[in-house]
């Protein structure tokens, strides 16, 4: 049975797709869940300032300075609890 992702996990994925600019379904695909899920995910984001939402069509998503700090501090973190073995 596969593991559940974190929701740490899942704000550094959107973070590192979003890095470059994004659109909602390349978001969804890149992160392998649903649009439910990631337009919460998405507002959570934009209203603490970790991704901007750019106008034009397709609207784009695309990481802020802060949430390109986060990102690396979340990977960090990331890489080091997967060295724990459990």
């Amino acid at each position: 049975m596969r593991e559940r992702r974190s929701r740490d996990r899942i704000i550094l994925e959107i973070l590192t797709l979003c890095s470059e600019g994004k659109n909602v379904t390349g978001i969804v695909y890149g992160a392998n869940t649903n649009f439910t899920t990631i337009r919460a995910y998405l507002d959570l984001m934009i209203e603490n300032d970790l991704i901007e939402s750019l106008q034009g069509s397709p609207k784009l998503y695309k990481t802020t300075h802060k949430g390109l700090a986060m990102k690396e501090r979340l990977k960090t973190l990331q890489e080091e609890l997967d060295e724990i073995k459990l």
